[in-house]
C-alpha cells in the first residue's frame, strides 16, 4: 500500500512515549504482544479502556495517532457546546471503504472511527476559540493546554456497527468506558472575558445509537460524517495542505472515488464567500439531517432537512406543525419567510429547553453563530404564509 507522509501527523520517538496501549489482539484476533504503535481491533466486547483500541497515545506530553490513523475533517460539522473535535479513521492493513457519492462510504468490517471532544484551557474553565485541530496535531498536540472531555468510537463488527462511548480521566492519560453516560460542569470563556457555565452532557450509548440510526426503518447505526460531501475538503497535514478525498484513497484508505472536481462538497456554513443558502443548507444537513431525512427517525414530521431536499413546505416553508407542541413557542410556521423572529426554526434552535430545543441531543448551549445563519436566511427569504 502506498505510504504518506502524511499518514502520520505528530510522531514521538519511541522512548519518550508513554503508549496507551501494550497488549491485545491483532486484527486476525490472534492473541499476540502489540506494538506500542499499533492499534488493535476488538472483534466483539466493550474493553473498559480506550487504550485497548491503541488509536491515539501520549507521548511527550502530547496527544499522537497511532500508526495509519488517519485525522480528517468536514466541511461543515455538527454543533456540540463549543467543543473542538479530533477525528480519526483506522482500517485494517490492505482494506478500503468503497466510495458512494451520497450516502455513509461502505467501510470494511475492523474500520474504528473516533472522534475526540475537547477543548483549549484546562481545568473546568475553557475558553471559546476557532477549531485548530489540525495545527495542534502538527506541533504536538499540547495536553497542558486542552481538556479532554471524551472520545466516542464508531466499530465496525460483523454485525454492523457499534457506538461506544469513553470519558476522560482527570490526569488524561486515559479514558474509561461509559456506556451510562456522564456530565461535566463547564465554565465557557470567550475573549471579551464573558462566562457561561454550562453542563457538558456525554451521551449514553443509547443515545449514540439514536442520532446514528439514521434510517427508522433498519435501526442500523451508520457513521454521519464520512461522506463525500462532507469530506471534500482540504486538510492541513503535517506535509502540507491536500484534499481528503484524493488523500485517503493514495493513502488505501478509499477506493472508487472521482475526480475531486466531479465529488459533491458541501458549504462551510461559516464561510461568507459561499451564498447564504449554500451554508445553511449544509448548516442544516450536518446538524439536523440524520433525523430529518426522507427515512429518518423524524419522517413522520415530514421535515426534510437533506442538502438536496427540495426547497418548499418540505423544507420548512410556510409548513404547519404537525406534533411540536410548546416547542412551537406560539408560531405558526416552520419558515415564514423575510421573518425570522416568526419562524419556529429559530425559536427551537435559540431555546435550551430539552423539550423544545432542537436538536434534541448533543447541546446544552444555544449556537449563537449557526442559529444567526438560519436567521439571516429566513430574513433573505422572499414571498409570505398569507
Amino acid at each position: 500500500m502506498i505510504q504518506s507522509m502524511r499518514a502520520v501527523l505528530f510522531a514521538a520517538a519511541a522512548g519518550g512515549a508513554l503508549a496507551l496501549s501494550a497488549c491485545g489482539e491483532t486484527t486476525q484476533g490472534a492473541p499476540e504482544v502489540a506494538a506500542s504503535t499499533v492499534p488493535v481491533f476488538h472483534a466483539e466486547g466493550r474493553p473498559e479502556k480506550l487504550s485497548e483500541w491503541n488509536l491515539l497515545r501520549v507521548a511527550d506530553g502530547g496527544l499522537a495517532l497511532n500508526d495509519r490513523v488517519t485525522a480528517y475533517d468536514l466541511n461543515s460539522s455538527l454543533f456540540t457546546d463549543y467543543a473542538h473535535k479530533l477525528r480519526t479513521v483506522w482500517l485494517p492493513e490492505g482494506a478500503s471503504a468503497a466510495y458512494n457519492g451520497e450516502e455513509t462510504f461502505d467501510f470494511p468490517v475492523g474500520t474504528v472511527i473516533s472522534k475526540t471532544f475537547y477543548y483549549p484551557g484546562g481545568g473546568d474553565a475553557v475558553l471559546l476559540e476557532d477549531d485548530m485541530t489540525a495545527e495542534r496535531l502538527n506541533s504536538g498536540f499540547a495536553l497542558a493546554e486542552v481538556r479532554l472531555i471524551e472520545t466516542r468510537l464508531l466499530v465496525r463488527r460483523e454485525a454492523g456497527w457499534e457506538a461506544l462511548p469513553y470519558v476522560w480521566n482527570e490526569d488524561q492519560t486515559d479514558a474509561v468506558l461509559k456506556r451510562t453516560g456522564d456530565a461535566q460542569q463547564l465554565t465557557l470563556t470567550s475573549a471579551d472575558g464573558a462566562r457561561e457555565d454550562f453542563t457538558y452532557i456525554v451521551p449514553n450509548a443509547n443515545q449514540c445509537a439514536g442520532c446514528h440510526a439514521t434510517n427508522a426503518t433498519t435501526r442500523e447505526i451508520m457513521p454521519i460524517g464520512p461522506k463525500a460531501r462532507h469530506l471534500n475538503r482540504d486538510f492541513a497535514y503535517a506535509d502540507g495542505m491536500a484534499n481528503q478525498l484524493n488523500e485517503w484513497s493514495e493513502l488505501g484508505l478509499l477506493s472508487g472515488a472521482p475526480e475531486v472536481a466531479d465529488a459533491p462538497r458541501n458549504a462551510v456554513w461559516s464561510d461568507t464567500s459561499a451564498s447564504i443558502d449554500d451554508r445553511a443548507r449544509a448548516y442544516l444537513d450536518i446538524n439536523c439531517a440524520h433525523c430529518h431525512n426522507r427515512v429518518g427517525p423524524a419522517d413522520t414530521s415530514g421535515l426534510l432537512l437533506e442538502h438536496d431536499a427540495p426547497v418548499g413546505p418540505s423544507l420548512g416553508l410556510c409548513k404547519l406543525p404537525i406534533a411540536a407542541g410548546k416547542g412551537t413557542g406560539g408560531r405558526l410556521f416552520g419558515i415564514v419567510p423575510g421573518e425570522a423572529d416568526q419562524s419556529i426554526f429559530t425559536y427551537r434552535m435559540e431555546s435550551v429547553d430539552p423539550s423544545i430545543m432542537m436538536p434534541e441531543l448533543g447541546r446544552s448551549l444555544s449556537h449563537e453563530e449557526g442559529t444567526r445563519l438560519i436567521a439571516e436566511w429566513i430574513a433573505a427569504m422572499d414571498g409570505s404564509c398569507a
